[in-house]
């Protein structure tokens, strides 16, 4: 049965795979490996990573009114939230490509009839609910720090922000809690869908093994969480272009660094 297949996986009993410890020095080559995956054929990576640039560009459109303008900043950051999503194709390419076989971008697309599929779509939803409930909180914490009214322009949001204690208690709550999402969606899930990918684990177990990994090996992987916030927000400059390069860089050192997690 499906649902039973997402919480047990193939086998029908929780896996507990064995999870190795990791120095920071093992970031450098999961980074180097992700890099090498891309240049072997860049072309097709680019492409995967466009896709994630169009939607970011899209969130930023439909952001762009001045009465969305306090979400821009949620919906920037938030975004980054959904980058294992994004990238499940890029695991694909890296795991066909360690085990010598075709690395064309369409075997991309097969991950549709992978036998995990049921459990990457759960841990999906799961994700896109951590999204939602960021932005939720992310309102929240703006309404209660300016009230209900709209800024009037882009200047005059800019101008609050910066140089009001209003704005400044924004901006501390927001990283504050914005951090704390993005730490359960960094221990939850860093290395769960490489997981379910590759041995169809199930759901549950492939964010159980995410979480063992990241208490495990804490500061090498917040560390990991730095590289990937910073680097998807260079990306981002200007106008998410950078994107197309860095998501497909960061996805295959993804594949590489569950690699070295688990054994």
């Amino acid at each position: 049965m499906a649902d039973f297949h997402v919480i047990g996986g193939a086998t029908k009993a929780v896996a507990h795979p064995q999870i190795r410890k990791i120095q920071m020095s093992d970031l450098r080559d999961v980074l180097r490996a992700g890099l090498s995956d891309f240049w072997d054929k860049p072309s097709h990576y680019a492409f995967l990573g466009l896709i994630y640039a169009v939607v970011g560009i899209a969130l930023a459109i439909w952001s762009s009114g001045a009465n969305a303008l306090p979400m821009v900043f949620p919906l920037a950051s938030g975004f980054a939230l959904l980058g294992p999503i994004a990238a499940i194709g890029l695991y694909e390419i890296s795991r066909r490509k360690e085990q010598g076989q075709d690395t064309s971008w369409i075997h991309a697309i097969e991950v549709m009839r992978s036998p995990a599929l049921p459990s990457i779509i759960a841990v999906g939803i799961m994700i896109f609910a951590i999204f939602y409930l960021w932005l939720a909180a992310a309102e929240s914490i703006y309404q209660a720090t300016f009230g209900m009214s709209a800024p009037t322009s882009v200047t005059a949001f800019l101008s609050e922000v910066f140089t009001t204690s209003q704005g400044w208690q924004l901006m501390l709550w927001g990283c504050g809690v914005g951090f704390l999402f993005a730490l359960v969606t960094l221990a939850t899930t860093v290395i769960a869908f490489p997981l379910m990918l590759d041995r169809d684990v199930g759901a549950f177990a492939a964010i159980e093994t995410s979480v063992r990994a990241f208490m495990a090996n804490p500061i090498p992987l917040l560390a990991w969480g730095l590289i990937v916030a910073v680097l998807l927000t260079i990306g981002s400059i200007p106008f998410f272009v950078g994107l197309a390069v860095v998501v497909p860089v960061l996805g295959h050192a993804t594949w590489h660094l569950y690699r070295k997690l688990v054994a």
